[in-house]
Formats: structure tokens, C-alpha cells, sequence
């Protein structure tokens, strides 16, 4: 009894110590694997004045800002200085409403972030293009619709700040 005991312990071993290595070998596909590559604009404007020029430039396109993530505030916090760094998170309550409308679970894609940064140069203005963010919502449809029709706000967003 005690062989077949401690047999069944090794082929037990076995199977899992073959399972670890075939799950570590067939990782699974996280959302930042398959991401599309960033669109960035380059500004010559201090970081503060960019911040200005993209606000009007949103308003303008008649987005509204939903929030501000400050990262440089956030090290401020605790005594560490970092260039700014800040993320824009912008949308209008009528893509909203048809993004809910085409898909609900989309809906953790809104509000658009865009990602600014103070460099050596000025700033640099970064984000994905909508049309990406949405790919894995609908591939047609109206929120594919939506996202081109945000594609083209965003840019127009980002040439209007960094001109």
C-alpha cells in the first residue's frame, strides 16, 4: 500500500510540476499585449502654458474634462520633484450615451485619457486613438462609428495645442 501511495504522490507531482510549466509557457494575453502604438504631439510650450492650449483646444472640439491625474502633485505630496506629468481624462455626454448604447462594456474605456509630460524641449502630448481603445467593443457597428468620429476630434485636439 505504501508504494502504491507514494507512486500516486509522484505521478501526482508530475502532472502538476507538467501543468506549472505549460500555464508559465501559454501566459494569457493582457490588454497592454496587444495595444496599437501611442499617438504623440510635441509642443514647444512650457508645461503649465500647454496645459492651457489643451484645455481650450478640448473646449473647442466640445469635449468636456472629466478629470486631472497629477503625478507631479503626487510627488509633491511627499517631497519629490518629477516633471510634470499629468493625465487628461476627456469625453462628451453624447458619445457616452451612444458608447452605452452600441455596448455597455465598453464603457470602462470613457473617459479618453490623454498623457502630457513636461520635457527638456517643452511638452509632449500622448494618447490612443479611439478607434483602438474601442476595437475590442465592436469591429462595426455605431461604436466603430463613434471612435473614427473621435479618432478625428482627438486629433484635431492635439494639432490645435501643439501649434
Amino acid at each position: 500500500m505504501r508504494n502504491s501511495s507514494a507512486s500516486l504522490i509522484k505521478v501526482g507531482s508530475l502532472i502538476f510540476a507538467v501543468c506549472v510549466v505549460f500555464l508559465s509557457l501559454n501566459k494569457p494575453v493582457l490588454a497592454g499585449d496587444e495595444m496599437k502604438p501611442t499617438q504623440i504631439y510635441k509642443s514647444n510650450l512650457e508645461f503649465s502654458a500647454f496645459l492651457v492650449e489643451l484645455k481650450a483646444a478640448i473646449k473647442q472640439e466640445k469635449m468636456g474634462v472629466i478629470a486631472e491625474a497629477c503625478a507631479d502633485c503626487g510627488a509633491r505630496s511627499i517631497g519629490v520633484e518629477i516633471p510634470g506629468n499629468r493625465v487628461v481624462m476627456i469625453f462628451n455626454p453624447h458619445f457616452a450615451v451612444r458608447m452605452l448604447k452600441a455596448n455597455v462594456e465598453a464603457g470602462v474605456e470613457a473617459p479618453l485619457r490623454l498623457y502630457v509630460i513636461e520635457t527638456a524641449s517643452g511638452s509632449q502630448l500622448s494618447y490612443r486613438k479611439p478607434s483602438d481603445v474601442f476595437a475590442p467593443y465592436s469591429s462595426s457597428g455605431d461604436l466603430a462609428k463613434m471612435a473614427k468620429e473621435l479618432d478625428l476630434i482627438l486629433e484635431r485636439i492635439a494639432k490645435s495645442a501643439t501649434q
